[in-house]
């Protein structure tokens, strides 16, 4: 990665002061890294082991596109180095309102929250429009919890082209691309996500900002809804799946009915099932983030995603049989991860 310009920095550090990167895991502690080391103000919340390692040296980052290093702030108490004028929320989609009222205390009246998650986020059907206007899934929000807890105008979506690895604590492997797409749920811009955009690229990132993010997060959710769980059941890396020509036909499957799902409502994905394939394919020997968790026995991110799928496919009445039937099994495997 190449090292961020005199101007980039310089471009970015009006437009916000501090971050907080909240679950600085693989995900989480990359971005930060990538900010910090452009020289924006970041505290990473972490815990355990790689809390431990990233306070004493810093986080490292090894990538073929260049390596290297960076001393940050790391804590599993923000509260008390709050409150922040921006919030990257790197959790799973379960862990989220557990959180909240932590997040609540790192905020200020004008914090912006930048969650990245997979799925369809919480805030997908605010600043919507139409007959789905304000819709809260159940199985992204029960309840509602999260609608009611954040202002759809300080919110900046971010979809996450990026591949990443805790290979050791305080130690990321960068995988595979850089980009983290951004967009606010109304489809406008202003100048802070133009702040934020030029702090991520400043830091080595792409971080294009999209007038229509929903569309991108349906691409994502393509690969999500089909490649995650089977790998998760399977234990097969990407490139081990589509080895299998069975396996390719139920991931092509589940693709298709995704993208049922979207269109019905007003979604029109920008690239094929065939290219969305073609570039998993690309991705090679890697374990998806769901297969992690499955080897290290945590808790998987699933409703959000398939769930979130079968739900809307239930209500607008679009079949779903393929994404429902690996869902349960998804959720069953869930369950004997807990016992």
């Amino acid at each position: 990665m190449a090292a961020p310009s005199v101007a980039e920095v310089s471009a970015h550090r009006d437009a916000v002061e501090t971050y907080a990167v909240v679950g600085a895991g693989a995900i989480g502690a990359y971005v930060g890294a990538s900010l910090a080391r452009a020289g924006a103000d970041v505290t990473l919340v972490a815990r355990g082991v790689h809390l431990e390692a990233m306070q004493q040296r810093g986080v490292r980052v090894l990538s073929d596109r260049g390596d290297f290093q960076v001393e940050v702030k790391a804590t599993d108490d923000a509260t008390a180095d709050g409150p922040f004028d921006c919030i990257i929320v790197a959790l799973k989609g379960h862990q989220l309102a557990g959180m909240l009222p932590t997040i609540e205390r790192m905020s200020h009246a004008n914090t912006r929250i930048i969650p990245m998650q997979n799925g369809i986020p919480w805030w997908y059907f605010q600043r919507h429009g139409g007959p789905l206007e304000g819709l809260a899934l159940e199985s992204v929000d029960p309840g509602g919890r999260l609608a009611n807890a954040f202002d759809p105008d300080r919110l900046i979506g971010c979809v996450i082209y990026s591949s990443t690895e805790l290979e050791a604590p305080g130690v990321i492997r960068h995988i595979e691309g850089t980009r983290y797409a951004l967009g606010r749920p109304d489809g406008g811009t202003d100048p802070y996500i133009a702040g934020v955009a030029a702090a991520m690229t400043a830091g080595g990132l792409k971080a294009p900002v999209e007038a229509d993010l929903r569309s991108q997060i349906w691409l994502k959710i393509l690969g999500n809804a089909a490649l995650n769980p089977i790998s998760a059941l399977t234990h097969a890396t990407i490139a081990g799946m589509l080895r299998d020509p069975s396996i390719e036909a139920l991931i092509r499957e589940i693709m298709t009915e995704c993208t049922a799902v979207a269109a019905a409502i007003g979604i029109e994905l920008p690239v094929s099932i065939d290219k969305r394939i073609d570039g998993a394919r690309r991705v090679g020997e890697h374990k998806t983030s769901m297969l992690q968790d499955v080897e290290r026995g945590r808790p998987l991110e699933y409703d959000c995603i398939s769930g979130a799928v079968v739900e809307l496919g239930r209500i607008l009445g679009i079949p779903t049989p393929a994404t429902s039937h690996v869902h349960v099994l998804t959720r069953l495997l869930d369950i004997s991860l807990s016992v």
